[in-house]
């Protein structure tokens, strides 16, 4: 069986020191391939191509066959590591907290151990007026994704 480890393995090597990086891998039972991946500046069917064939070309066929998607990480899937965090600075994100607190905010801030986001005051209530600075460590954060909005 083609396990994660040795999918991770082949194209983080491939991808090093490049802006375009692994989010993440799922291997289904079958060996269905799911790659998901992001860039500094996003992620092109070119990027998605690129990997797709170095795959193929990786991984032997005739020992074992599989199915493999290449993908960019779309803004339907969570944020998962650091690297997400800061290419979305400025960007609007809906945060779950481990203690289940729903946080919306713009990203001010993100380095390897969190993000600082700033939240607008909740417009249901006339006392809360001013905006609020959160700070929230990764290890606090159970779900991220980006808010996305069609407004100009």
């Amino acid at each position: 069986m083609i396990t994660e480890a040795k999918v991770i393995k082949l194209i983080e090597a491939n991808l090093a020191g490049g802006d375009i990086f692994l989010v993440d891998v799922i291997v289904k039972p079958g060996n269905q391939i799911l790659v998901f991946l992001d860039g500094d500046h996003g992620v092109n069917i070119d990027d998605c191509r690129m990997v797709n064939h170095f795959l193929n070309e990786s991984l032997d066929r005739d020992a074992e066959d599989f199915d493999l998607t290449v993908s960019s990480a779309g803004a339907d899937r969570p944020l998962k590591l650091s690297r997400q965090y800061q290419k979305n600075i400025g960007n609007a994100l809906d945060v779950v907290t481990k203690t289940g607190e729903k946080i919306s905010g713009v990203v001010l801030k993100a380095d390897e151990t969190g993000i600082e986001l700033e939240v607008p005051p909740l417009k249901k209530t006339k006392k809360d007026t001013e905006t609020k600075v959160v700070l929230l460590n990764f290890s606090d954060i159970k779900s991220a994704k980006e808010i996305i909005t069609f407004k100009q």
